[in-house]
């Protein structure tokens, strides 16, 4: 009966589906006539005037976050997460998507005593306690406050009002290698003349050079006499003074 009564008392939750309209409403959408890389970079810079920390950032993505604390005992969080979409094939728009989710934190205490174990005894609880305080998640949303992304869309249009133009990059042709020439086949006329070398040009020259040198007739009689004198044998030694007088 007392399960009955509550399951009677507690209010029901109502469906998710609910929540969902799916309206063509502009409150997570803008769009800006700027590239998404100058768009996330006007992002960027709003969010870090406001004290969020950039979690993480690129040239079409932006995650930032940022605590606060209402009460003594709550902490909140705010995590921002925006997406730069280029609208259009000149990429001259872009159409900014940002969704707010809010943490809850609630400050838990637990306390703790401590006790004594004796052999004899058994255990003794000790008057002596502590507690231990942690954040416990009570909640978690999605903002869907219109005027909030109202003020952050008017705050990134005067920071990308402020933003110089980035430079258009300019496209580069590939490179492309020279075409070959047609293979065209050389004929006889094409082809120089082969090198006739000097000594098969001239024979009268060739045979010049393979003819003998004449000698002077003074120089084959001294040759002669050169070559005699070397083919005749030595004459004898003749024997000393001193030994023919002995005998």
């Amino acid at each position: 009966m007392a399960l009955l009564m509550t399951a009677c008392g507690s209010p029901r939750l109502a469906p998710v589906s609910q929540f969902e309209d799916f309206e063509s409403a502009n409150t997570h959408t803008r769009s800006f006539n700027a590239s998404d890389a100058r768009t996330c970079e006007a992002v960027r810079r709003a969010l870090l005037s406001q004290g969020y920390v950039i979690g993480a950032a690129g040239a079409d993505s932006v995650q930032a976050k940022k605590s606060y604390q209402p009460q003594q005992e709550i902490h909140v969080e705010v995590e921002f997460r925006v997406v730069c979409a280029r609208e259009g094939r000149a990429g001259k728009s872009t159409l900014a998507f940002v969704s707010a989710l809010q943490d809850r934190y609630a400050l838990r205490k637990s306390n703790s005593s401590a006790s004594l174990g004796v052999g004899a005894l058994g255990s003794v609880s000790l008057p002596f306690s502590g507690s231990d305080d942690s954040l416990v998640k009570v909640a978690s949303e999605t903002i869907t406050s219109h005027r909030f992304y109202d003020r952050f869309f008017g705050l990134v249009e005067r920071y990308l009002a402020g933003q110089p133009e980035l430079p258009a990059e300019e496209s580069i042709p590939p490179l492309r290698a020279p075409a070959a020439a047609p293979f065209k086949p050389a004929s006889q006329a094409d082809l120089p003349a082969p090198a006739v070398p000097a000594a098969v040009a001239s024979p009268t020259a060739a045979s010049a050079a393979l003819a003998p040198v004449p000698i002077a007739p003074a120089a084959a009689a001294s040759a002669a006499a050169a070559a005699s004198a070397a083919s005749a044998p030595p004459a004898p030694a003749e024997p000393p003074a001193s030994a023919a007088s002995g005998a």
